[in-house]
């Protein structure tokens, strides 16, 4: 079994970060203690340890993840020799591998290191550690032939020193040839081989590393324009029309400060989206007069402007040098990273063969890890009708680099791209439409008012309704348009599922739409149900929302052990209340008697075993229950509230249930990391097959 993965190259410029990312991404799926080792470091900080830190929330003390810097390595090795090096090395490293269920190890960077054979090194090391070795070989600006044979030629090093290999990366290649190289390598090597494409977005450095390394002075930009990436450098010289059809998306306009003209045109063609830049450095310390920065901040909100002393020339020069980093002030690189990673790479087989030990404890991370591959597996369309609202558009950006799902984005398609524009964010093929303007409003305000005839909705009437995003949405879902929707950061739960209860409707199997939050404790997640959605179920709705939260958790891998929760355990207590809990009990167990349901139970007895133990001795849900099922809104939306806050656990949710198809809200308050779990969850939802999809395999 595996305990550590010692991810090495075999000389500089493989961007193996991408494959360090993305194993990390893999070992936290699977246990909760994840340690990071870096035998050799240079002087200065560690951007890849920082970067690890910050996603991964890592608990490390810094000073435990190195082993030595290069200096001094190198002084112990011509001293006293490899062998007393490596030893001092091993004893490093196990001084962390002792405190972590597996160690991610981070190889040599090849990069002026001063030590003879370092890929020797590094098979030492990874033999000593006891650790399976993932080499990387680094691909750009190289001919197919070239990537083949040095890919062979890695294997072959690191498995003659007697190197447990997992797996071989060759990344960086040229998109053209990464089939070929692919298909070729498949047959050629033992062990799988994954071969990544290179990334421009991974490569390029963002506004503000090109500002900190030519020391510009920022006259205008806001923090999203200055962590847009700079995929291209456009001189400006000419006169404004000719500059404006050499304009590339993504691409930082470099011009003398005197050009008023290219300034101002640049910005208002990225305020246009034709296309989106990345901003504007000026050079030869001019800087424009006050009114047209006025204007320039005007034209395009948030975009970069910024000043050096330099003429043109030796400018291009500092730029054409400098190469994008991940950072953990660059998130979104890192999400580019994942999404490479996981496109191009088995990711699944690599986890099996990397085998890490687990456990019962599910963490929050892993929890999250767990639904965004579910989704990924077998994605779907969702619909997200806030389409002009700033966290949306940073989840979806999120969604669509990790290919979590495909995405409809509604709203007038010319503020989405110039909002997604002064963002920096890349849309990518996401489908825009805008409900006023939809060829689809025809149809369907006759679909809404057919639906809602019963109720005196006329076509005219349906038209203007339709218009609504929220209805729009619903409709694109029952019409098989989408998959899923997700809306309610700035819309009210009534706006959100009200459509929902209109025109999909609930399931034949569910009486009433309810829902659940996931609450993701330290080391395990529980089901909450019902907290949102209604406000005081009789019997016969408790046991129906019993019985759809059991479904939930077990969709989402929570083994289903439910609690009916009342103020009273068993036969302690009597009361209109607690009758209701006894009776919808007996109605869930009668609908569902394969299922493990205990009611009425307390809290405590529900989750605690040793009180448990003394109330319902012998219970096969107290002391263990996984799925929680208030007797009120009341109850529920405070008691989830309490424990979120209290305890710090993370509430996902609430995720609605008994619907046909699936549709979620959102808190007003939610974070983008919110929205994204959420997507997930409702492209989960929507992989279970429909009611005419089951008819129709039967």
């Amino acid at each position: 079994m595996t305990r550590s993965v010692y991810v090495t190259g075999i000389d500089r410029s493989d961007g193996r970060q991408v494959v360090e990312l993305g194993v990390m991404e893999l070992l936290t799926r699977q246990v909760d203690r994840v340690g990071v080792f870096r035998p050799l470091v240079h002087d200065g900080p560690d951007r890849m340890f920082e970067l690890l830190r910050a996603r991964y929330r890592l608990t490390q003390d810094p000073a435990t993840v190195y082993g030595m810097d290069y200096e001094e390595a190198s002084s112990l090795q011509a001293e006293r020799g490899t062998d007393e090096l490596v030893s001092v090395l091993v004893d490093r490293f196990h001084r962390v591998a002792r405190d972590y269920d597996v160690v991610l190890v981070l190889g040599t960077d090849f990069a002026a290191t001063q030590l003879p054979d370092e890929l020797a090194i590094n098979a030492r090391l990874a033999n000593e550690f006891g650790a399976s070795v993932i080499p990387i070989v680094g691909g750009r600006k190289q001919t197919a032939a070239a990537v083949l044979a040095e890919t062979r030629n890695a294997f072959r090093a690191y498995a003659g020193l007697g190197c447990d290999v997992l797996a071989m990366v060759a990344n960086r290649v040229a998109r053209e040839d990464r089939d070929e190289i692919a298909e070729r390598l498949a047959d050629r090597l033992p062990v799988p081989c994954y071969v990544l494409p290179d990334e421009p977005a991974l490569s390029a450095p963002t506004v503000s590393q090109i500002a900190h390394a030519l020391g510009a002075k920022v006259l205008l930009g806001d923090d999203a324009g200055m962590s847009r990436d700079a995929l291209d450098f456009v001189f400006g010289g000419a006169m404004l029309p000719n500059f404006l059809a050499a304009l590339t998306p993504g691409c930082l306009v470099v011009t003398p400060g005197d050009r008023a003209d290219l300034v101002v045109g640049a910005l208002a063609a990225h305020n246009a989206g034709t296309p989106p830049i990345a901003g504007v450095l000026l050079t030869l310390n001019e800087v424009p007069s006050k009114e047209i920065l006025t204007l320039a901040a005007r034209l395009a909100p948030g975009t970069p402007v910024l000043s050096v002393a330099g003429t043109s020339f030796p400018t291009a020069e500092q730029l054409f040098s400098l190469e994008g980093r991940m950072t953990a002030a660059t998130p979104r690189k890192a999400e580019t990273a994942l999404g490479l990673f996981e496109r191009y790479a088995d990711t699944a087989g690599l986890a099996g063969r990397v085998s890490a030990p687990s456990g019962d404890r599910v963490t929050p991370m892993m929890f999250e890890h767990k639904l965004l591959e579910r989704a990924r597996a077998d994605k779907r369309r969702v619909v997200l009708p806030e389409g002009t609202e700033e966290r949306v558009l940073h989840a979806a950006e999120v969604l669509l680099r990790r290919d979590v799902c495909d995405l409809t984005l509604l709203g007038p398609e010319d503020q989405i791209r110039k909002k997604a524009a002064d963002l920096g964010i890349d849309l990518g093929d996401s489908q825009l439409i805008d409900p006023a303007t939809s060829e689809l409003r025809d149809s369907f305000a006759e679909k809404y008012a057919a639906l809602r005839a019963h109720k005196g909705v006329t076509v005219e009437l349906a038209y203007d309704v339709v218009t609504d995003v929220n209805y729009f949405g619903t409709l694109m879902v029952q019409e098989g348009l989408a998959d899923g929707m997700v809306s309610g950061s700035v819309h009210s739960t009534a706006a959100t599922i009200r459509p929902a209860f209109e025109i999909i409707k609930t399931r034949p199997d569910s009486s009433i739409v309810s829902s659940v939050f996931f609450m993701c404790l330290a080391d395990k997640v529980l089901v909450y149900g019902d907290c949102a959605v209604n406000p005081d179920p009789d019997a016969e709705q408790l046991a129906d929302i019993a019985v759809q939260s059991a479904a939930t958790a077990a969709q989402f891998g929570v083994e289903p052990r439910i609690a009916m929760l009342s103020y009273s355990t068993g036969t302690s207590g009597s009361g209109a209340d607690v009758e209701k809990v006894r009776t919808a009990t007996e109605l869930a167990r009668s609908r569902r008697p394969d299922l493990k349901i205990e009611g009425p139970i307390q809290y405590d007895a529900a989750v605690d075993a040793a009180v448990a133990a003394t109330k319902l001795p012998g219970s096969e849900v107290a002391g263990q229950a996984s799925v929680l099922i208030f007797p009120d809104l009341n109850t529920g939306n405070n008691t989830y509230k309490a424990v979120q806050r209290s305890a710090g656990a993370i509430a996902v949710g609430p995720v609605l249930q008994g619907l046909r198809k699936p549709v979620n809200d959102l808190s007003r308050g939610a974070l983008v990391p919110d929205i994204v779990t959420t997507v997930a969850i409702t492209a989960i939802q929507a992989q279970q097959p429909t009611e005419t999809e089951r008819a129709s395999a039967q």
